[in-house]
């Protein structure tokens, strides 16, 4: 919502400071399908030089984070503690073997079929299964556990990040593709040097129009939009952080209810519930 309210306000402020100062649009309309053709289409055939195919639908599909934010809400945080705290209970009052059929097919699970949001993300599920398997295998150095924990996030981290890092290398281009338009129209004024003053003013015009373009488009819309794109992948990296807690916790001996608890310190502000709200939805839960 607020990036909607974003994009008329750089729109209302910027062409309406131009009409207000007695700026006229004929020449902008006239020009600007003709710009945006060289500058868009540029622009977007270097983002697809330098991304991969990949990279590329996930930028795509960036659009609906930056309009729709983190896909992890409050609740979603209580579901993540509430699944461990079974999990670590489970292991530790009835031992690994009861875990294992759980971790190996989790969307069979009667555990994990509590959670569906948490089951379709392969990575937080991945992350669970496959760490608590290690622990079954026993692989119990809280601090080793922790290190393969932290690389697998920074390397899901690394390429999460890669959509917004493409929108960027686009941002830096624009206002140089922009530029080039700009040249291509002093080329063609240049071409026309014998028309009188007033029609080659209407060239120079519209030749910066490639420049106002390329700035416009880099530093009002598509920079921004790596930006917002870049904080949701930041915020959605978070949920994977409070499952490393979790486990850690866990495997440096606390109560169930002790290690989700110290997850549950660690849990954005905005979505982190309180003690007592946590107590309730574990006093819910039948181990």
């Amino acid at each position: 919502m607020f990036q909607i309210i974003g994009v008329v306000v750089v729109f209302a402020m910027v062409f309406g400071g131009f009409m207000l100062a007695g700026g006229h649009f004929d020449v902008i309309i006239k020009a600007a399908p003709f710009e945006m053709m060289m500058i868009g289409g540029a622009a977007i055939g270097a983002f697809l030089i330098g991304n991969s195919f990949k990279t590329v639908l996930a930028a795509g599909g960036g659009f609906g984070k930056i309009m729709g934010g983190c896909k992890w809400k409050p609740k979603d945080y209580t579901d993540l503690l509430s699944l461990l705290f079974v999990l670590t209970k489970t292991m530790k009052t009835k031992g690994v073997v009861a875990i294992e059929q759980h971790i190996e097919n989790p969307k069979e699970s009667t555990i994990f079929q509590n959670y569906p949001k948490i089951v379709k993300d392969h990575f937080a599920t991945d992350l669970i299964c496959d760490t608590l398997r290690m622990m079954t295998m026993n692989l119990e150095d809280p601090h080793q556990v922790e290190d393969v924990i932290d690389k697998q996030i920074e390397k899901h981290h690394h390429e999460a990040h890669k959509p917004a890092h493409a929108l960027q290398g686009m941002a830096d281009a624009l206002p140089a593709l922009g530029i080039v338009a700009a040249v291509l129209g002093i080329i063609k004024t240049m071409g026309a040097i014998s028309q009188p003053p007033e029609y080659l003013g209407a060239l120079i015009g519209s030749a910066l129009v490639g420049t106002f373009l390329g700035v416009f488009l880099a530093y009002g819309f598509v920079g921004p939009f790596a930006a917002r794109l870049g904080q949701v992948i930041d915020e959605e990296g978070q949920f994977y952080k409070i499952i490393k807690d979790v486990l850690v916790a866990h495997l440096h001996g606390n109560a169930a209810q002790v290690s989700v608890e110290i997850g549950r310190g660690q849990i954005p502000s905005e979505a982190q519930p309180s003690f007592a709200q946590l107590e309730e939805a574990l006093n819910a839960i039948t181990v």
